[in-house]
């Protein structure tokens, strides 16, 4: 018996308290002071919190990016340190923990513990409860323009409210995952810069090779235009790649394809406009994808994609505020040429580095990956009690 089912079995050993959200929080929606009133914003020293400050620098904030004025708070009051931020619209279920005086904007709401209530629980446990409760939010959504929680029954959601000694122990449990976690983070990312030093020092090249135009050693072809119905009416197990979203650029399956080998392709419009991809196998691509092939075996196709990496973005260009690299402007694009044993060499290399740092299989992306879904599982595991009967 570890020490958590210890304390379980001293203090509740019937199982725990549950109340309704709204019996132990006050339940406020953020906002968003008037843009054209400088007052609100010229000078401002309070910390006024958005989703960017959750993705730029995590769940744990006592810092936020913008700041406003006094003169931007209703009734002069900031919603209390050591509140709960989570999203009910937009990006739904996201949640921080605030550790300062602060505002949000709207897509928040502040869950601050009530007076009567604060020796009840620990903020740090709900807050790891609040990946149970976010996933809650994801199911219950009222849809009319955009999607949004019902707040009359999430105010109503139960959470169970064990005794604090095993609050406490849980949180120090999950504190341990969660530090692990991070180490792990951080060294990749340190393998990252590592990887990005050593890729642009392979692909710099000072003497005695080939400048080449794009066109002249690629044949250059667009993507079609494909739909999400197009998809489900002739759905089938050939991936069909776009930029549309994060799941490796695969926009949907479908039961034919275009292409089949290797080739690059790199996206033509919007945001990720010039991001360059390695394809192998069957597949399609949209109308926001161009795919290049070399015209002869002195050109391999992995270097392509590794001196397309460092240099395609540099020719995005920015027209009605839409990022774009056409097949005109790829076509011109000049690259350097080694001898083929010198490519195979450069592609030895970065595709062991690669590995090291992206391939979910090896090395510290998957130890990192296996320690998530490890943390994953123990969470939910500890955050699961029975209600105490009355």
């Amino acid at each position: 018996m570890n020490k958590i089912e210890r304390l379980i079995a001293k203090h509740c050993p019937n199982g725990a308290e549950f109340r309704e959200l709204g019996e132990i929080f006050d339940i406020q929606k953020g906002y968003t002071p008037s843009k054209a009133n400088p007052e609100c914003w010229d000078g401002g020293t309070i910390p006024w919190f958005r989703m960017e400050d959750i993705r730029k620098n995590g769940r744990i904030l006592n810092e936020s990016i913008q700041h406003v004025t006094p003169a931007a708070v209703k009734r002069g009051k900031l919603f209390p340190a050591n509140s709960i931020i989570m999203a009910t619209t937009a990006t739904i279920g996201e949640h921080a923990l605030i550790t300062v005086d602060s505002l949000a904007n709207d897509q928040f709401i502040f869950l601050s513990k009530k007076v009567n209530c604060s020796e009840k629980i620990n903020i740090k446990f709900f807050f790891y409860y609040c990946y149970i409760l976010g996933e809650w939010c994801r199911n219950h959504t009222n849809v009319s323009s955009f999607a949004s929680v019902d707040m009359l029954k999430f105010k109503k959601v139960k959470i169970p409210i064990p005794p604090l000694p095993v609050q406490e122990e849980i949180v120090k449990t999950l504190d341990a995952f969660t530090e692990l976690e991070a180490e792990l983070e951080a060294e990749l990312e340190a393998r990252n810069k590592q990887y990005e030093y050593y890729r642009k020092e392979l692909l710099t090249f000072k003497d005695g090779y080939h400048l080449m135009q794009i066109d002249k050693v690629c044949s250059i072809t667009r993507g079609r235009v494909i739909s999400r119905d197009y998809l489900k009416i002739n759905a089938g197990e050939y991936p069909v790649y776009s930029s549309q979203t994060e799941d490796q650029g695969i926009f949907g399956y479908i039961n034919t394809h275009d292409y089949d080998g290797e080739y690059v392709t790199w996206t033509t419009d919007g945001a990720n406009a010039g991001s360059v991809f390695y394809r192998n196998g069957k597949f399609t691509i949209t109308n926001v994808c161009g795919l290049l092939k070399p015209k002869n075996n002195t050109l391999n196709i992995k270097y392509l994609s590794y001196i397309l990496g460092i240099t395609a973005k540099s020719y995005v260009s920015i027209g009605m505020g839409n990022p774009k690299l056409m097949n005109n402007v790829m076509a011109k694009i000049k690259i350097l040429i080694p001898p083929l044993a010198e490519q195979k060499r450069i592609v030895s290399t970065l595709d062991k580095f690669d590995a090291l740092v992206n391939d979910i299989s090896v090395g510290l992306p998957a130890e990192l990956n296996a320690r998530r879904k490890q943390y994953e599982h123990y969470r939910d595991k500890l955050l699961s009690f029975k209600e105490y009967a009355k």
